[in-house]
């Protein structure tokens, strides 16, 4: 099954790793924030994010990996999942993509979803996602 929806991006919080290891300094600096959206559509409901990214604010080149802790529905199903994903960027556009639901993550009518999806900006600064996925 597919579906699609939009998001917003409600809150955008820079996080510090404490304890942690001794930091690394490379050409990108790496940084983490957590994250709340909201989702309308066929996809509908919330989500809380850790995000974390390797990036440079001079060339916009950078790469960034999120994971996703979802409550709301996809289309009539309700229910709770995680899904991670990941894209690159040379200073425009996304390259290098990935977008899985984690196995074993659902709950209520969403139990035993699997699958992926993807997350597109339009030109217009519209936010969308959709999943292809099998639940049982």
């Amino acid at each position: 099954m597919r579906t699609e929806g939009t998001f917003t991006v409600e809150s955008f919080t820079p996080a510090e790793l404490s304890p942690g290891p001794e930091p690394v300094t490379t050409g990108a600096p790496v940084g983490v924030a957590v994250m709340a959206k909201s989702y309308t559509g066929g996809v509908s409901g919330r989500s809380a994010t850790i995000f974390t990214a390797a990036y440079d604010q001079v060339t916009g080149a950078g790469t960034y990996v999120a994971m996703e802790s979802f409550d709301g529905a996809l289309d009539a199903a309700a229910g709770t999942f995680n899904f991670v994903h990941s894209a690159t960027t040379e200073g425009g556009g996304r390259a290098h993509e990935h977008f899985a639901i984690v196995p074993g993550s659902g709950t209520g009518e969403l139990q035993g979803i699997r699958g992926s999806g993807g997350l597109a900006v339009e030109d217009d600064g519209t936010h969308r996602v959709w999943f292809d996925y099998q639940l049982g």
